[in-house]
């Protein structure tokens, strides 16, 4: 209902204006379509919220955002026309046909009782004003990448400084946002350090991984980095031979090479903390760290059409992370433990935890699954089909990544 003025002599009109609006109001509520409702209340639920939450937590402290659960909220996730804004055609569901949309209407609500705000591009751009946000890592990493990009792009107009001219690629892009002087980069780095061999051409058998040295694209940019999202992981559980210089420290998935299986997880934490220490140095700047997300292929099947077709999030205990989801989880949260103490408190580098693990784990319903190709059952249902049960959806889930990243880069340090 409408708030009206305290009881104080008033003038006629203002009264009249007051009963008009709650009229207006209480019909909207009665005899609206849904479409109507949420386009004029959900601006407003969020202005509210984004108030409620910046208050309850103290006026900009922080707040604890990696456990919660997932609530109904219709058109929380609705922010941005991705077609329009130009993203990774797989990840574009509504376009390729998906006919369901309830994955568009979840908002994660923290167990510690503060409110997750809306994204509001305004306050991303005024913290971030003529700076260079930069996202390292794997395909994860250009999923909330993308995911920012369209975020702001909705709101404030941009300029796509570079693109990959090949669509499936997307492993260099760069948009400008001349509004605030900022810039948004998205840098294809599966292993953070140095790699040839699979993860540039999918044909070669295994990858060739320096764990002495970052990959060469994002380090010969790192020192107009201002705010670094790394993203890494899922491309570690892939055979690989790492080197240290020319030296092979190891193996993993390798059994018909004579060298010591050193597994995932060593070099995991060796790539995160080679690349902590590159931006340890140079201009002060804020690393966030972005823990792992999950995938949802049932039985492990990456051609099973069903993989990934729950339609709703999982509730609390019904999805519990697995020994590997929670070991990668932690390594990347010791790493940055890690760092801030090595540079002390007065230091110039800021490092953060992006911590998604758990909420990116209860959210099935929100990848592309077939629908990462355009109207994929127009033919019928296929007993195989490629499937994508590891990224998220855009708009979709990963939005609450950027919801988070919002806060980290906002909050009082």
């Amino acid at each position: 209902m409408a708030a009206c003025p305290s009881l104080h002599p008033l003038s006629t009109s203002t009264w009249l204006a007051c009963g008009f609006l709650s009229l207006a109001l209480l019909h909207l509520l009665c005899c609206s379509p849904p479409a109507t409702q949420d386009a004029v209340f959900t601006p407003l639920l969020q202005y509210v919220n984004a108030t409620y939450s910046y208050l309850s937590s103290g006026g900009g402290q922080s707040c604890e955002y990696s456990e919660g659960r997932w609530v109904w909220a219709p058109g929380h996730v609705r922010r941005y026309n991705a077609t329009a804004c130009g993203v990774k055609e797989g990840q574009d569901c509504l376009r390729n046909g998906r006919p369901d949309t309830g994955y568009l209407d979840w908002r994660w609500q923290p167990a510690a009782g503060c409110r997750l705000p809306a994204f509001d591009a305004a306050a991303f751009l005024a913290a971030v004003r003529g700076k260079h946000v930069s996202f390292v890592g794997d395909s994860m990493a250009r999923n909330q990448a993308e995911s920012l990009a369209c975020l702001l792009s909705a709101a404030f107009p941009r300029r796509v400084v570079h693109r990959d001219p090949e669509a499936h690629r997307h492993q260099f892009m760069r948009w400008a946002f001349p509004t605030h002087d900022v810039t948004v980069s998205v840098y294809w780095a599966p292993y953070l350090a140095r790699a040839t061999g699979k993860s540039e051409n999918y044909s070669m058998p295994y990858n060739l991984v320096y764990l002495d040295a970052p990959a060469d694209r994002w380090a010969a940019d790192a020192d107009t980095m201002d705010v670094v999202v790394l993203s890494a992981g899922h491309w570690l559980l892939n055979s690989a031979v790492y080197h240290n210089g020319s030296e092979v420290v190891g193996v993993h998935a390798h059994p018909e090479l004579n060298h010591t299986d050193i597994g995932y997880a060593s070099p995991f934490r060796q790539a995160y903390r080679m690349s902590l220490e590159r931006l340890s140095s140079g201009r002060p700047r804020t690393v966030v760290l972005t823990t792992f997300s999950p995938t949802h292929f049932e039985n492990n099947r990456m051609d099973d059409p069903t993989a990934c077709a729950k339609k709703a999030p999982y509730k609390e205990g019904e999805k519990e992370l697995n020994r590997l989801e929670k070991e990668l989880r932690s390594i990347v949260i010791e790493e940055a433990e890690a760092a801030a103490q090595r540079n002390g408190t007065s230091g110039a580098v800021r490092f953060e935890v992006l911590d998604v693990t758990k909420l990116a784990a209860m959210r099935p319903d929100g990848h592309p699954g077939p629908y990462m190709n355009r109207d994929p059952f127009a033919h019928g249902v296929l007993e195989r089909m490629q499937t994508d049960c590891l990224h998220f959806c855009l708009p979709g889930p990963v939005d609450t990544f950027n919801e988070i990243l919002q806060q980290i880069l906002t909050k009082r340090r």
